[in-house]
């Protein structure tokens, strides 16, 4: 056990975090140069085209260290603000970290905060400068800013290069020498941390866990403990770039299991594994449970793939355990699930794993954030919105309260103006504004969570030029005054297009809803008035133009009066049409929305 190293990679988007992991595999021979090729640890198709990590990845490395054999079980971690919870459940697997800062870019926001949940874990941390190869690289500025974030030495700080591979030989030894080899205790029961898991359609759910004492047996009979339920190990091994069947993890090892479980909803991540004859009376206390920051539905385009899309959201949930639904019916989707997310980006992602890997087309609507409401009855009760037609009725609302979130910003100097513009527009207060250099000020806002919501993380980078990185925490709710705007189509309201809104913001994205909505709804043979509307008052409308046949192209010449008579007769048949006409909304409608600055 004292030759095992469990670790993690954490650092900002873009830091180089899965090419070094590349590195180290190539140094350690776990991959032979056949199988090398960049990012090789990033297995989804998703991850390799928008070149980002969505999952962790659990890999074990062997490497000889000054004649001994020594065991490296290394997670790599994604960068964005809205997988962290990812980051968070490796910290719980490991006793040391790699903090990797990028040599150009220096400290950025994600780094920081990666850097504190390790801290909060009691974890080794080992700086890592990258990139030290690149042209516009600054080491010795940006090896002030890590000593002072950390209080480490200046000779702790390991300078390396994921492209050439500079370097490597020094992060493989400091890992050795530096980070604690796993405590626990072989003889006591079974105790082991679950992680991650996800579905083989073949075999079942593997699950990837962290030994903390006892060692568990290929055969053996093991119980999940929040659930209950016994099963066989039919496998047990260890993950290597395939996995390698073992006989027997032991205590401080991480490992894969299958044991032919087939219900999605029985394994949970965090849960703790034991020995069923012997089972362990203390369970691991694993992670916080994940808070969703953005509420969506998604619905089946065919109400009849409700409970496939059932299925495919437990499967997707095993392997992404932030994701949080619950089943919800709306008037004009039928049946579908309300989804808790952690960001846009995840938004983005799920849905496209939910089309790519489960063939499930779905539709999105209007992402929004969870209020609380309270009603003018005594006693005073406050409930959860999630949806904004669970809002109660104006005359008996007393006051709405939302999220707000305390956002750290750090910037280029040049920028700060365009920033602070760019929050108080979003209703942000600023708190505090610090000079970590001359160059670089970090900011700190207090602003509504449904202001980040949609666009305002694209618009942070577009007015900082990339340089901006943004973090943020929640820090309760507060009072605001939001009215529901409400999108009226042919005069029926579409539940699935009203939000909450800042009342001083209503008129102009109502405003703006409309004029979208009029581009990207087709044109029918009726008139169809767009209207946005607060409550019974109307404050925006377009309209559709109908498609017209030329009735008058008979009429050559002649009176008025018979011209007249059909275009009457053509006015009457619209109307009528317009009665009982239905209106499609396109699915791009739905997302449209969300892009209202575009």
């Amino acid at each position: 056990m004292k030759n095992i190293r469990n670790f993690c990679i954490i650092a900002h988007i873009d830091h180089g975090k899965s090419t070094l992991a590349d590195r180290l595999l190539g140094a350690t021979q776990t991959v032979t140069a056949r199988e090398e090729k960049a990012q090789l640890l990033d297995n989804m198709d998703l991850e390799r085209e928008r070149g980002i990590t969505i999952k962790s990845h659990a890999i074990q490395m062997e490497y000889t260290y000054k004649g001994e054999q020594y065991i490296l079980n290394l997670i790599d971690t994604p960068g964005h603000v809205d997988f962290s919870y990812e980051v968070s459940r490796s910290i719980a697997a490991c006793e040391g970290a790699l903090l990797i800062v990028d040599a150009a870019q220096s400290i950025q926001a994600q780094t920081i905060s990666n850097l504190y949940l390790a801290l909060e874990n009691d974890l080794e941390i080992i700086p890592v400068l990258n990139k030290v190869d690149l042209p516009s690289a600054n080491p010795e500025e940006v090896s002030d800013d890590i000593i002072d974030l950390l209080g480490c030495k200046l000779e702790d700080i390991i300078h390396a290069s994921g492209k050439t591979g500079f370097g490597v030989e020094n992060i493989l030894a400091a890992i050795i020498e530096k980070i604690p080899a796993p405590k626990g205790n072989k003889d006591e029961p079974l105790q082991a941390l679950i992680f991650d898991s996800h579905y083989n359609p073949f075999r079942g759910i593997e699950v990837i866990f962290r030994v903390k004492n006892g060692e568990i047996k290929k055969g053996q009979k093991i119980k999940f403990m929040a659930t209950g339920n016994e099963y066989f190990a039919d496998e047990v091994g260890t993950l290597k770039l395939n996995q390698v069947p073992k006989n027997v993890i032991s205590t401080g090892d991480v490992g894969y299991l299958i044991s032919g479980i087939k219900e999605a909803k029985e394994v949970k991540v965090g849960d703790t594994l034991t020995d069923a004859k012997t089972p362990t009376t203390n369970m691991i206390t694993g992670f916080e449970d994940v808070k969703p920051m953005v509420f969506a539905g998604i619905y089946p385009v065919d109400t009849e793939d409700y409970e496939d899309l059932r299925a495919s959201m437990e499967k997707l949930q095993l392997n992404d355990a932030s994701l949080v639904f619950t089943p919800e019916s709306s008037a004009a989707l039928g049946f579908g699930f309300r989804c808790g997310f952690l960001g846009m980006l995840h938004l983005e992602i799920i849905q496209e794993r939910l089309e790519r890997e489960y063939d499930m087309t779905v539709i999105t609507t209007v992402p929004n954030v969870s209020y609380l409401a309270y009603t003018k009855k005594e006693p005073e009760t406050a409930f959860v919105v999630n949806n904004p037609s669970d809002l109660p009725e104006p005359s008996r609302l007393d006051r709405v309260e939302e999220p707000f979130i305390k956002a750290t910003i750090i910037t280029k100097a040049d920028y700060v103006g365009n920033v602070m513009s760019l929050c108080i527009e979003k209703r942000g207060v600023i708190t505090n504004q610090t000079y970590l250099t001359t160059e670089r000020v970090e900011l700190n806002f207090d602003m509504p969570l449904a202001e980040i919501v949609f666009d305002f993380y694209d618009r942070l980078k577009t007015v900082s030029k990339g340089y901006a990185s943004f973090d943020y925490t929640p820090i309760g709710m507060k009072e605001s005054k939001l009215v529901k705007l409400d999108v009226l189509l042919n005069a029926q309201s579409v539940d699935a297009l009203s939000a909450l809104i800042h009342e001083s913001n209503a008129y102009n994205i109502g405003k703006k809803m409309c004029e979208k909505l009029r581009e990207l709804i087709p044109r029918q043979q009726f008139d169809i008035p767009i209207q946005a509307a607060i409550g019974a008052k109307i404050i925006a409308r377009e309209t559709i133009k109908a498609l017209r046949k030329d009735v008058t192209a008979k009429c050559y010449g002649g009176d008025i009066s018979r011209k007249r008579k059909l275009l009457e007769k053509q006015k009457k048949g619209k109307k009528r049409m317009r009665l009982v006409g239905n209106v499609e909304i396109p699915q791009e409608a739905f997302m449209a929305v969300l892009k209202l600055n575009d």
